[in-house]
């Protein structure tokens, strides 16, 4: 009970390990490593079916844009958010802000926000598209980051083709 008061009037001591509250419901909510991996894939099959199916319905006239722009980034979001199944969301989020990656995630979801807008306020396709683009170039060099020295190899490939 002396807990829940400290807790609750905020006089909580902090141990000096950073264990915030966040920490500790990450901690708490532990899940089994076949429970993890169930979860990553089924979330990040269901975000490459989302962007599949989004992308081949482009085309139908009328609704095409909107239902594209909405399932192609949902689709990308559940792919990101599959790896919370892996390490954690907190983890994950610290991982996105990282230095190395802070960039990529940014640019993915200003152009995810740009995608939904362009979708249904400017109604303009070829915005559309160009943002999608951007969002995948965006999410490709993000999952980069995570293979060592993959950037590198991009860049040295890409220079070499120029």
């Amino acid at each position: 009970m002396d807990k829940l008061k400290k807790v609750l009037s905020g006089q909580e001591e902090n141990s000096g390990d950073g264990s915030g509250i966040l920490e500790r419901a990450n901690q708490a909510s532990t899940l089994s490593w076949g429970t993890r991996m169930r979860g990553f894939a089924i979330c990040f099959v269901l975000g490459a079916l989302c962007s599949i199916l989004g992308t081949c319905l482009l085309w139908i006239p009328g609704f095409g844009l909107t239902v594209f722009a909405v399932l192609y980034s949902v689709g990308n979001v559940c792919a990101l958010a599959s790896t919370m199944f892996l390490i954690g969301p907190l983890r994950q989020l610290k991982t996105m802000c990282a230095k190395e990656r802070a960039l990529a995630t940014v640019i993915m979801m200003v152009c995810l926000i740009l995608t939904l807008c362009a979708a249904f306020w400017w109604k303009n396709k070829g915005l559309a598209l160009l943002f999608c683009v951007l969002q995948f170039i965006a999410f490709t060099w993000y999952g980069l980051s995570y293979i060592p020295f993959a950037r590198d190899a991009v860049m040295k490939m890409f220079s070499l083709c120029i």
